[in-house]
């Protein structure tokens, strides 16, 4: 139950940064559900992989290029899902930390709401 309510709490966030950060677009909460879906997936498999691959640049950075990788994630979802675009990569890398923060919040309160 707390996978699909952390889904649905991603899919929301989604919504929220497409409404926030100009250049990204969702056409609907279905495609949302199917973004946060295939995002979810990708940050658990590609991106570590990715994180491992640019760990030099991530140091000289002091990790400010996982805001980039983050960015790629959101760009390289746009590419192969309908319903779903992001214009550039200044666009994907905002969306990204926008999206990171939204679902932050959301997920503080969700945590906070089992313990009670």
């Amino acid at each position: 139950m707390y996978i699909l309510a952390r889904w649905l709490v991603s899919a929301l966030a989604l919504m929220a940064t497409a409404y926030l950060v100009p250049g990204i677009s969702v056409s609907s909460f279905y495609a949302a559900l199917i973004v946060a879906l295939v995002v979810g997936f990708l940050n658990a498999i590609v991106r570590p992989i990715l994180i491992i691959l640019t760990l030099p640049i991530t140091i000289v950075t002091f990790g400010l290029f996982v805001f980039v990788i983050n960015g790629a994630m959101l760009m390289f979802a746009s590419t192969f899902l309908k319903g779903f675009h992001v214009d550039s990569w200044v666009a994907a890398i905002i969306g990204a930390v926008v999206m990171a923060v939204i679902s932050w919040t959301l997920n503080r309160f969700l945590h906070n709401s089992q313990h009670e």
